[in-house]
């Protein structure tokens, strides 16, 4: 397997429970001491943070949401002063303030440590060239996987996102062997690339680090497809540290989540109440390596399954996450129906006639919700006669009808007028009033 710390990644559950346990004792005690946010918390609810030391504890603990950080803008949820901060960044694609998050040296070396065990987890290895397409600033994409392929000993072009021809320039001069991006923007290189000429197939490129957004098996296997690459799922953050919370294997069984820093917790989201080994709820994670903003019980908001035992692939021991089915505030309720963009790409990507870019809008007429949803179709069907396209049509709305349980409305579109995004796709446009 690859690995960048055998020792830790294939524990025995006894001693990761004792790092885990010897962590979270001192975080506690951390935060109590340093975070007037958790101290006033803990004292509210009459809890004693020396009673409590094992991550079943964690029952006991009140949770930490994305508006107590938004409450708390833009320093004051900090344990350090900023003066010992090396490193701010902050959330994309909010409204209103901004999510930001501070880094102490100590945590930037956290960071390099956690997302050079995530590129190893994906088989990357010292002598790689890592084209990465995440964006630099602000969003943690960039750097995270930045500081993490220096750690490795791997070699790092910076290119961040966008700027489609001269990356597919850089990827066949420098030769390029693992591409970090989003799953979305690869697909629109791949896009771009044939444009051009260029076989994406032909290209020097083994392995493909995809995350920043929900993806489906479907669009997995289109991506291994065009690039003739292991296209592998990463899962961060910018809250819990960024890239490098979790990570899949080429076994693409669930995506191991680094335990020993970052406690998971799997919740019924409209109760709070802790599920089994299996059961699909809202992450919940719990930093207890951190040092500027160590969260307690942080509610990410995505939905996935927990899986604990050793992993038949790579032999790692430390717990999976499923791939992210959808988000809580991403879930949209239509005539009382829950449903996930996901849901309606994998109909998508089993229908070879339609192009793997879609758009879902959302609107309210007379008092009743409607979903209209646009969807690509390929070139050689876009262009052939009318019937086709009236019976491919028909088809997508009977599949996800099928799936969904409710009527929807869809529109074939030409190709490439769904506008596309070097970042995160956007999936969704609500035009209800709120």
């Amino acid at each position: 397997m690859g690995d960048f710390d055998a020792k830790i990644e294939t524990a025995s559950a006894s001693g990761l429970l004792k790092i885990q346990s010897e962590r979270l004792k001192t975080l506690l005690r951390y935060a109590d001491a340093r975070m007037p946010f958790y101290s006033n918390a803990f004292r509210e609810k009459k809890i004693s943070v020396e009673k409590l030391s094992l991550p079943g504890d964690l029952k006991h603990l009140p949770f930490t949401l994305k508006s107590d950080l938004r409450d708390n803008y833009p320093f004051s949820l900090f344990a350090v002063p900023v003066s010992d901060v090396a490193e701010i960044h902050a959330s994309s694609g909010t409204t209103g303030k901004l999510t930001v998050v501070g880094y102490t040296k100590n945590d930037i070396k956290l960071w390099s440590e956690v997302m050079a065990r995530t590129l190893a987890c994906a088989g990357v290895v010292k002598g790689d060239m890592i084209q990465n397409a995440y964006g630099y600033g602000l969003f943690t994409g960039g750097l995270g996987v930045h500081y993490g392929a220096l750690e490795l000993g791997a070699t790092v072009i910076p290119v961040s996102s966008g700027g489609t021809k001269r990356q597919l320039m850089l990827m066949q001069d420098f030769k390029s062997t693992v591409l970090t991006c989003t799953p979305s923007y690869s697909l629109f290189m791949a896009e771009e690339a044939r444009e051009d000429g260029i076989d994406p197939s032909k290209t020097n490129l083994r392995v493909g680090v995809f995350g920043a957004e929900p993806w489906t098996e479907g669009m997995r296997e289109q991506i291994e497809k065009e690039w003739n690459i292991l296209a592998l799922d990463i899962y961060g953050l910018s809250e819990i540290i960024g890239p490098g919370v979790a990570m899949e294997c080429e076994g693409k069984n669930g995506l191991h989540i680094w335990a020993d820093h970052f406690l998971p917790e799997v919740i019924n989201p409209a109760t709070g109440e802790v599920l089994g080994e299996g059961d699909e709820g809202e992450l919940v994670i719990t930093t207890i390596t951190k040092e500027a903003l160590p969260l307690i019980r942080y509610r990410t908001g995505d939905i996935v399954a927990l899986t604990c035992g050793t992993c038949s692939n790579c032999g790692r021991t430390m717990p999976r996450i499923s791939k992210i089915k959808g988000r809580i505030d991403d879930m949209l309720i239509i005539r009382g129906v829950n449903i996930f963009p996901s849901q309606i790409e994998t109909v998508l990507m089993n229908i070879p006639e339609a192009a793997p870019h879609y758009q879902i809008i959302v609107k309210r007429e007379k008092h009743l919700d409607k979903m209209e949803i646009l969807v690509e179709v390929v070139e050689e069907i876009f262009s052939d006669e009318v019937r086709k396209l009236e019976e491919l049509e028909k088809k997508v709305v009977s599949e996800i009808e099928s799936t969904l349980g409710i009527s929807v409305d869809v529109k074939l579109v030409e190709p490439k007028s769904i506008e596309r995004s070097m970042g995160k796709a956007k999936r969704v446009v609500d035009q209800r009033e709120k």
